[in-house]
């Protein structure tokens, strides 16, 4: 391994970290100005570069230029005495991994060069978009019923409801519906009908006349007239006013309307998507959305999946959005590592697909490094103060996890009368009396990883005086390495047998005793 390259113009926090480092068997490398470490680039590199920002000469901005501009993998750590915010600025926008200032806790200091040694050590392997990436990304089997659904609709102008919680995508489920119909070369032109105030819903939806109204002073094509021969897609359609709905009831009905202030009947060619998240069954017996408009809106129903229904999309959702993000902000892609990917899989976000991206991009302006880990991710979420439900303890593992993600994220199984059940495992603090120093998930991954969270369910099961504890975790354990075999082996019992290395009647009796379906002989 290369050593770390320490810049510093004080001779003081040079002989600190070399001192620090080496109690580490870290090997290092210093240097008392840039000029001398652009001179040293020529010849050798370091893992890690840890460079302060004011020198004499060459300033540590200027080296942190000259080392992106060469090796852009190279994770490079700014210390500086002037914690000012044009200095961190400038340093996080020159690329640089973490912004350190003086004075600093050296065990903070070596843990930072320690993940930034992680990072420079780690495959560079950088995630990137499908050339040609789905309009919906899916593949739990909620969101098959809605692509089947979608593709059933394709050739046919029927109005739909769409109907789920906030967040889950319901406008892009909109804008499928049409590129798939018989419309898609005519206007998509979508509204949400919330947004704009009662008074001027009328004429965006209609258009008005000139003079209709005071401050009409030109003939204005409302949102029906734009989307003639296409599709008008109302969102939040249960919040339309009263009045309102009368007369978009009398448009669907008579397939013509008229302008504010307008006598000659407009034509309405028009195919009617419209979207809620509210119930508007319990609206209509409220006396809040007309019965017959809901029943003429109401021909296909549609509904869209929450993400606690669709969790195995979660890992799909993260790296696209991840992404996204970083071809937005110019930037590289962040990569999830195994454990915070199962730790966000089993999490209830209450904002669904819309929160998931606004978390990933956080994630890529805020988080350090490339790999994000579960203590990277906001403390809200690692906390629990959103959803304190058990983690893992209601999702299966994302497929697309690494078989060590299965069995660390997996829920302990506890036996019961020869049945296996799910052990809840506590996020804000240890279970049956556990002393409290890890009290968050973001510690735990951080305290050894699924062996961590092994012993600490072992002991959690100990302390609360449950027997039989050794055949309780083995059985769990057993049945994860058995699963996830079987998976990589499309069920093939006798290739997983081999690949685990036990024999074809072991592998079959357990499969028998753990009560594992999908094996098959071939």
């Amino acid at each position: 391994m290369k050593p770390i390259w320490i810049v510093d113009d004080d001779a003081s926090i040079r002989w600190v970290l070399e001192k620090a480092l080496a109690r580490e068997n870290l090997a290092t490398r210093s240097f008392a100005n840039a000029r001398d470490a652009m001179a040293a680039l020529e010849t050798d590199t370091p893992q890690v570069l840890v460079s302060d920002i004011r020198m004499p000469g060459e300033s540590g901005l200027n080296l942190l230029q000259e080392v992106k501009a060469r090796f852009p993998g190279l994770p490079v750590i700014i210390i500086t005495a002037f914690s000012d915010l044009d200095s961190a600025v400038a340093a996080f926008q020159g690329g640089a991994f973490e912004y350190l200032a003086k004075p600093f806790d050296i065990d903070k200091a070596v843990e930072l060069i320690r993940r930034a040694l992680e990072e420079s050590l780690r495959e560079t392997s950088v995630e990137s978009a499908p050339a040609d990436t789905p309009e919906i990304l899916g593949q739990a089997p909620a969101m098959q019923e809605v692509f089947r659904a979608i593709g059933r609709l394709s050739q046919s102008n029927v109005t739909v409801l769409i109907t789920g919680e906030s967040g889950t995508g319901k406008e892009l489920v909109a804008r499928a519906l049409h590129k798939h119909s018989p419309r898609a070369g005519q206007p998509f032109i979508a509204l949400n009908t919330a947004a704009i105030p009662k008074d001027l819903l009328e004429s965006e939806l209609f258009g008005h006349e000139r003079g209709a109204f005071t401050g009409a002073q030109a003939t204005r094509r409302g949102r029906f007239e734009q989307a003639e021969g296409g599709t008008l897609f109302l969102d939040e359609i249960g919040d339309m006013p009263f009045d309102l709905q009368t007369r978009l009831l009398r448009v669907l009905s008579d397939g013509h309307f008229y302008r504010v202030g307008g006598h000659q009947p407009m034509k309405a060619s028009v195919r009617v998507i419209t979207a809620t998240h509210q119930n508007l069954e319990q609206r209509v017996r409220d006396g809040l959305f007309r019965e017959d408009l809901f029943h003429r809106l109401n021909v296909i129903r549609l509904r869209l999946p929450s993400l606690r229904e669709r969790r195995e999309d979660i890992p799909i959702l993260v790296r696209h959005f991840l992404v996204q993000s970083a071809r937005q902000l110019g930037v590289e892609v962040k990569r999830m590592s195994d454990v915070a990917m199962h730790f966000l899989a089993s999490r209830d976000l209450p904002g669904n697909v819309r929160q998931l991206e606004n978390l990933c991009n956080w994630i890529t302006v805020m988080a350090p490094g490339q790999t994000v880990e579960v203590k990277d991710l906001p403390l809200e979420l690692t906390q629990g103060q959103e959803t304190p439900s058990e983690w893992a303890s209601s999702a299966p593992a994302p497929s697309s996890l690494a078989p060590v993600a299965h069995t660390a994220g997996a829920p302990i199984l506890a036996s019961q009368g020869g049945d296996v059940r799910p052990l809840p495992m506590p996020i804000g603090g240890m279970a049956g009396g556990m002393p409290g120093s890890i009290t968050s998930l973001a510690q735990l991954g951080a305290a050894g990883g699924w062996i961590g969270l092994l012993e600490l369910q072992a002991a959690s099961m100990l302390s609360a005086g449950q027997s039989e504890v050794m055949d309780v975790l083995g059985k769990q354990f057993e049945s994860a390495l058995i699963k996830t075999a079987l998976k990589h082996t499309h069920g093939r019992k006798n290739d997983a047998a081999v690949r685990l290395g036990i024999g074809r009647n072991t592998i079959t009796r357990k499969i028998a005793e753990l009560g594992i379906d999908g094996a098959r002989e071939e």
